[in-house]
């Protein structure tokens, strides 16, 4: 199994938001969805996860290699984001 780490950009974001520290590894584990990020030219996992007392769809933005998965960033979506992101061709199913 590869390591999983995360950015200090993704550490802050946590604080920030108030998430759980663990949430960003479990919605990279639990994706159903997962896109790659034109734009960015990042991949980006998307799942549903518990936050603030309401279920949310999150993405977490993120680089692979062979030895590692680096957590780049976790962002609560709202539903046009995702479906913008889609339609404009900015985000591409893998």
């Amino acid at each position: 199994m590869k390591k999983i780490s995360y950015t200090s950009h993704l550490e802050l974001r946590l604080r920030i938001r108030e998430i759980p520290y663990d949430l960003p590894k479990e919605i990279y584990h639990e994706a159903k969805e997962r896109y790659f990020d034109g734009a960015t030219q990042k991949l980006v996992a998307v799942s549903f996860a518990t936050y603030k007392g309401r279920v949310r769809e999150f993405s977490v933005v993120y680089e692979e290699t062979e030895e590692e998965i680096r957590l780049i960033t976790i962002h609560p979506l709202k539903t046009h984001q995702k479906f913008g992101r889609i339609q404009s061709k900015r985000w591409k199913k893998i």
